[in-house]
C-alpha cells in the first residue's frame, strides 16, 4: 500500500490511497464467496462455485465493486495508523481507478482533531432541580385518563366547551385555499389544546348543521412559514357533536388499568411524573452545560466534513419528523418556499455548534481516559440486537464496523456527559 498524505484547510486531509493486486486479492476472493451465496452459477450449490466460474457468470467488474467496500475500510484504516493520523468522523471516499489486475487507487478526506481550548469546567454556572409534583399535577392525568376512557355520545343541541365536534373544514389565506388546509369529517376535542389558538372558541355553541365564518392568526411557530403570524379565514360546518360521558374515578377504574386501587394509582402516575420530570431537567442540565462549553472554549478549525455530516443528521431528523406526522419533504419545501439547498444553508449554525461539540466531547474523553471498554461496547450491542431480534437486515447492519464505532461513540459522550455533571454539580451519574 502507498499512501501519500496532503493538508487542506479546516483541519482537514486527503490520503491519496494506492493499493496492488497482491495486497486486495482477499478482498476480492470474499467479494465473490459472497456474490455466489447470492445468484446462482450453473452446475454449483450456491456458496460453492469457484471465482473463474462467479467471474464468468456476473463479471469481474461486478466482483470488483463488491469488493471494493472492503478494499477501502481496510486499507483507509492501515493508512490511518501509517500516518499517524488522529481522524475526527466519518471520510469522504472517491475512487480514482478501479480495473480488475490493476492497482486500485481512492482518495480520502478525512478531519483531524483541531487545535482545541476547552474552557474550565469551574466557570461552568448550572444548577439542578426538577419540577416538584403535587396533587394537582396527579389530577390532571386523572382526567385525561377519564377522558380517554369516556364514551362519546350524539347529542342534537349547541356544543359546549367539553363537547367534541366533527366538522368539514375548509381555510383561506388572501381568498386562496391553504395548502392542506381543506379536510372532512374532522374532529375537535373543544376542552382540548388546538394548534390554531382560539379555533374551539369559536364552535362553542354550535349545533349539527350549523356553519360558521371567521378569521384566525396562525401562530408564529406554524410549518407553513409563509402562514406564520397571518390572519387565515375559516369556513366551518357542523356535521355532528358528541358530549362525553366520563367514567367515575373510582376502583373499578383503576382495576381497568391494571392496579388494585385509585390509591395505589395515584401512587403510580406520581412515580411517573417524578421520572418523566428528573429526565427532563437532565436533558436541562445536559444542553446547558454543552452551551456554556461550546460558547467558553475556542477551536482552531472545525472541519467541514464534520458540518456537513451534521446539517445530513439534520435534514434526516426533519425529513423522519414530518413523514410522523403524515407530510412528505417535497410538500414541506413548498410550503416554505425553499429549496433542499436552501434549506440545509440554514441548519449551517446548529450544524457547526454540534460539530463543535462533538470535537469538546471526544477531546474530554481522550484528556480524561473515557474511551469505551470491548465489554461495554458489546453489552450495548447485544442490547441492541435484542431490540431487532426479528428484523434480518438490522442484524446484518450490527455485524458492521461503522455501526459499531457509531456505538463506542455514543458510550464515550455518554462518559463524558457523566464526567461534566460530575463536576459541574458534584454527582455521578
Amino acid at each position: 500500500m502507498k499512501c501519500t498524505p496532503k493538508k487542506l484547510e479546516k483541519s482537514q486531509i486527503e490520503l491519496t490511497i494506492t493499493v496492488s493486486p497482491e495486497e486486495y486479492q482477499k478482498q476480492v476472493e470474499r467479494a465473490a464467496q459472497e456474490i455466489s451465496e447470492q445468484v446462482d452459477v450453473k452446475g454449483f450449490r450456491r456458496g460453492n462455485a469457484p471465482y473463474d466460474m462467479v467471474k464468468a457468470a456476473v463479471g469481474e467488474m461486478k466482483i470488483y465493486e463488491h469488493a471494493l467496500e472492503y478494499i477501502v475500510r481496510r486499507f483507509y484504516t492501515d493508512a490511518l495508523a501509517e500516518q499517524n493520523i488522529d481522524a475526527v468522523g466519518m471520510p469522504s471516499i472517491s475512487v480514482e481507478k478501479l480495473a480488475p489486475g490493476n492497482d486500485i487507487e481512492f482518495k480520502a478526506t478525512v478531519a483531524v482533531l483541531p487545535e482545541i481550548k476547552i474552557t474550565a469546567i469551574s466557570k461552568i454556572k448550572m444548577e439542578k432541580g426538577a419540577k416538584e409534583i403535587n396533587d394537582t399535577d396527579i389530577d390532571r392525568v386523572l382526567s385525561d385518563i377519564q377522558k380517554m376512557r369516556s364514551k362519546e355520545v350524539l347529542k342534537s343541541g349547541p356544543a359546549t366547551a367539553e363537547d367534541k365536534v366533527v366538522v368539514d373544514m375548509d381555510m383561506f389565506y388572501e381568498n386562496v385555499p391553504v395548502e392542506g388546509g381543506q379536510t372532512r369529517n374532522h374532529s375537535i376535542y373543544l376542552s382540548e389544546e388546538y394548534y390554531i389558538p382560539g379555533l374551539q372558541k369559536e364552535l362553542v355553541g354550535l349545533k349539527k348543521d350549523d356553519e360558521k365564518e371567521f378569521s384566525l392568526t396562525m401562530p408564529e411557530s406554524h410549518y407553513q412559514k409563509h402562514l406564520a403570524g397571518k390572519e387565515v379565514a375559516f369556513k366551518i360546518k357542523i356535521n355532528d357533536v358528541y358530549t362525553r360521558e366520563l367514567p367515575a374515578l373510582d376502583d373499578e377504574l383503576a382495576k381497568g388499568l391494571g392496579q388494585e386501587s385509585v390509591a395505589v394509582l395515584r401512587e403510580l402516575i406520581g412515580s411517573n411524573l417524578r421520572a418523566e420530570a428528573e429526565q427532563k431537567e437532565n436533558q436541562r442540565v445536559e444542553i446547558t452545560i454543552l452551551d456554556q462549553l461550546i460558547d467558553g472554549s475556542t477551536i482552531s478549525d472545525v472541519p467541514e466534513v464534520l458540518i456537513e455530516a451534521e446539517r445530513d443528521k439534520m435534514f434526516y431528523e426533519l425529513k423522519r419528523g414530518l413523514e410522523q406526522q403524515g407530510m412528505e419533504m417535497e410538500a414541506y419545501l413548498a410550503s416554505v418556499k425553499r429549496t433542499t439547498e436552501e434549506l440545509a444553508a440554514g441548519f449551517t449554525e446548529q450544524a457547526t455548534r454540534r460539530a463543535k461539540a462533538a470535537l469538546i466531547s471526544r477531546a474530554i474523553a481522550k484528556e480524561q481516559n473515557l474511551a469505551p471498554t470491548k465489554e461495554e461496547i458489546e453489552t450495548e450491542l447485544v442490547a441492541i440486537r435484542e431490540t431487532y431480534k426479528d428484523n434480518a437486515e438490522a442484524q446484518k447492519n450490527l455485524e458492521r464496523p461503522e455501526v459499531r464505532d457509531t456505538v463506542a461513540t455514543l458510550i464515550r459522550n455518554r462518559k463524558v456527559i457523566s464526567w461534566l455533571k460530575d463536576k459541574v454539580l458534584g454527582e455521578a451519574k
